[in-house]
């Protein structure tokens, strides 16, 4: 064990992770049933909303150098990549027409995911679409 101090605060830039900031962007983004798998969560794994909430909400999307619309495309890109996260897509479809994207914008990420991505996953993106866009309809407000 060396007597010298952990070089590690003078090699990296901090960052700011603040619960507040999150907690606020959460509920600018995300409508009450997108938000309401989380009560369910913190049941499952105590502490873990709370990490989303400061670490993604307060941390990652507070960083400089992407809108939101940018995070958006890139979050739909990725969970249509993934698959088998339809219940995250739909959500993340819900949210993306909050912040002002059309459905056709959304519809035609899908789209545009399919050579990269394969026609299934694609398809999913698309049903998940559907699904986010026909509860939008359903809830208006929301």
């Amino acid at each position: 064990m060396s007597d010298r101090s952990s070089p590690v605060p003078e090699l990296f830039a901090p960052t700011s992770l603040d619960r507040d900031a999150g907690r606020a962007l959460l509920d600018e983004l995300q409508d009450s049933a997108t938000q309401a798998a989380l009560p369910q969560l913190e049941g499952l794994a105590p502490g873990f909303v709370d990490w989303i909430v400061t670490a993604l909400f307060g941390g990652t999307y507070q960083r400089p150098g992407l809108t939101l619309r940018d995070r958006q495309l890139l979050n739909l890109a990725a969970l249509t990549a993934l698959g088998g996260v339809e219940p995250q897509l739909v959500g993340h479809v819900r949210t993306s027409l909050r912040i002002g994207m059309t459905r056709e914008e959304i519809a035609e990420t899908m789209v545009h995911l399919a050579p990269y991505v394969g026609v299934p996953k694609a398809l999913a993106g698309l049903r998940a679409a559907g699904q986010a866009f026909a509860a939008a309809d359903a809830t208006p407000d929301a």
